[in-house]
């Protein structure tokens, strides 16, 4: 989850690494440092806290370095303290590393080059690895690969997930990457060289880009790159261009990234739309033309059973959306899991079965890890056990889709947010657009309805576009009312019950306020003990077959003396006599209601944490991309 970023050029060292960790910093921010090598010194500069920090400690400091490492830590190992802020040294101070990972087995490392006389001053576990690669370094006159060799050496020793960038203070024109289970990339510009844990930190420089591989380490040079294998072997790699702009990594004038994406939602969701239905299909023309063009292959679909998907965080309530429309449109069982407990417990192997990973990075250990385990454990298996996985990510280029058979890329291109807002929307709309092609597929739709849904579909950037325009102004006023509100309550039922989750999530995660999603009907079998005045709840109210209930599990909120918002859509007199607040989306289908009842919840949210005076983009304990198991 941390942010690693390296630079070997021509350039000015610091200027690159501090910008790179700026872009990176939605990794985690709990400190930051930078490491540099110049006319034979190796120079360390940490600071506790956000970036901001480190820079001020750097204001001052004249530092001609042309290469150099930086780090932005989500702790894991150690307080987020500076003397456990990476880059991490040696007991010389001539080997440099930051990592993003975890060492597992640090511990027995670390107790073995103690007793070789090696001194630490952390609690990381990332402190093991400067001292290790010491061990291996060559004695004066040894005419071995130098800092290559050891760090080779010293990385095989080590058991986990980890992407390292690596200086030594007698190397002053290497810089050392590796991957093991951990995202980074190269970038090559002319006559120089970068390394980072995302392509945000390298698009302000360049767009050739190389993405390392498992088990691979590259020797970065004034010269060239050299890629090779943890045993040594040289490799044969090719960059690729990538097409993005800068400008997908900027504000463009809004307050906060958040607030940037919640309004990208109409563009992304137009763009995912576009790039899947087919051009011209209607109910006429339809019987022999699929109106989904996912271009998965056919044997995806033969004899399918069963559908199970593996996803954490917001992504896994995008997947309860997903096994809703799966199940209701297609026919198909659908289970969904949480990644992170499916590597320790996984439901019984089930024949026929496709399985989808959902993460928008593309790079969520839990889930790269979950899709491991159910690809090993169908290996040698008769055929209609045979792994078939899918992904469903916004970053086609992602560890994700390099080791599933097919994916799903959302056209959502980057988020920078840790609150995930256009990234979920996105991956609703690959639900979707799934979801129907297997219902046509499987003929479980009228065509007439698949094209109802399909219009209805088409009509959702218009419609999000008209939500943000009317309702965003008066949201952010109601805001003013929670400026002491300390927990709310979220209730949603049928395909909205997800929402209620989302809601629940993006409330914690951004303004710190206790919240809760719950089933509306589940409201009487417990949680109604937590209500009273001081409690809001907020009810999702779409016309459709619980319509009904849900006003009457708002009622049973309201004799609690609770305050009852609604997220209902537009003239709805009914709602209108129940709820003391309302928040309106445009009149839709109710099984196409969760792409519109979710945007006010995420302007609410925004709008009570941007009141209170929080880092909407960067919540505390949080990162974007949880890459750590």
């Amino acid at each position: 989850m941390c942010g690693i970023v390296g630079y070997i050029g021509t350039q000015t060292a610091v200027s690159i690494l501090l910008g790179g960790l700026e872009r990176l910093e939605y990794r985690g921010y709990d400190s930051a440092g930078i490491a540099t090598i110049d006319e034979g010194i190796l120079r360390c500069v940490r600071a506790k806290g956000k970036l901001y920090n480190l820079r001020e400690k750097l204001e001052h400091d004249v530092n001609p370095a042309r290469i150099g490492i930086g780090h932005t830590r989500w702790a894991t190992h150690g307080k987020p303290e500076e003397h456990n802020a990476h880059p991490h040294r040696d007991n010389d101070g001539s080997v440099a590393v930051v990592q993003n990972g975890i060492v597992e087995n640090y511990q027995s490392l670390r107790e073995e080059l103690i007793a070789k006389g090696h001194i630490f001053r952390s609690e990381t576990d990332t402190e093991v690895i400067p001292h290790l690669i010491s061990e291996y370094l060559p004695e004066e006159g040894d005419d071995s690969d130098g800092l290559l060799n050891a760090v080779t050496k010293a990385v095989n020793r080590l058991e986990g997930a980890f992407a390292l960038a690596i200086i030594g203070v007698d190397y002053p024109d290497e810089l050392i990457v590796v991957r093991q289970n951990a995202p980074i990339i190269i970038g090559f510009g002319q006559g120089e060289f970068f390394c980072a844990s995302d392509v945000t930190a390298l698009i302000p420089h360049t767009h050739a880009i190389l993405y390392l591989e498992n088990g691979e380490i590259a020797r970065l040079t004034p010269l060239g790159a050299e890629i090779y294998d943890f045993k040594g072997k040289r490799l044969r790699k090719t960059p690729k261009i990538l097409d993005w702009s800068h400008s997908t990594v900027e504000k463009q004038g809004y307050r906060h990234f958040m607030l940037k994406e919640i309004h990208e939602q109409p563009d992304v969701v137009r763009l995912c739309l576009d790039t899947y239905l087919q051009l011209g299909w209607n109910s006429e023309n339809g019987k022999n033309v699929n109106p989904i063009k996912l271009n998965l292959p056919e044997t995806f679909y033969e004899n399918l059973e069963y559908v199970q998907i593996l996803a954490c965080g917001t992504s896994w309530h995008a997947s309860l959306i997903g096994k809703y429309l799966i199940e209701q449109l297609a026919g198909i069982p659908t289970l969904v899991q949480y990644a992170s407990e499916f590597r320790y417990a996984p439901s019984p192997i089930l024949p026929n079965t496709i399985t989808i990973g959902v993460t928008q990075s593309g790079e969520t250990a839990d889930t790269l890890a979950a899709l491991e385990t159910e690809k090993y454990r169908r290996v040698g298996l008769e055929d209609k056990y045979r792994a078939r996985i899918l992904g469903i990510t916004n970053r086609p280029e992602s560890t994700l889709a390099n080791m599933v058979d097919e994916i799903i890329n959302t056209q959502a291109g980057i988020e920078v947010g840790v609150a995930a807002t256009k990234s979920f929307t996105a991956q609703l709309i690959g639900f979707y657009l799934l979801a129907l092609d297997l219902a046509y597929r499987r003929r479980g739709l009228s065509l007439q309805r698949l094209e109802e849904l399909i219009e209805g579909l088409k009509a959702l950037p218009g419609q999000i576009e008209t939500l943000l325009e009317g309702q965003a102004k008066s949201i952010e006023e109601l805001t003013h009312e929670f400026n002491d509100t300390q927990d709310f309550i979220f209730v949603g039922r049928g395909i909205n019950f997800p929402i209620a989750l989302e809601g629940a999530l993006k409330l914690k995660e951004i303004s710190y306020i206790h919240a809760e999603g719950y089933p509306a009907g589940e409201l009487k079998h417990g949680p109604i003990a937590l209500l009273d005045a001081k409690v809001p709840v907020i009810a999702i109210a779409m016309p459709g077959k619980v319509y009904d209930k849900v006003l009457s599990n708002a009622q049973e909120a309201k004799a609690r003396d609770a305050r009852l918002l609604g997220v209902v859509v537009d003239n709805d007199r009914a709602a209108a006599e129940v709820f003391d607040n309302l928040l309106y989306v445009p009149q839709v289908d109710e099984i196409l209601s969760p792409i519109l009842s979710v945007i006010p919840l995420q302007l609410l949210s925004y709008h009570i944490a941007a009141k209170r005076g929080l880092d909407v983009d960067q919540p505390r304990n949080l990162a974007k991309s949880v890459t750590v198991e």
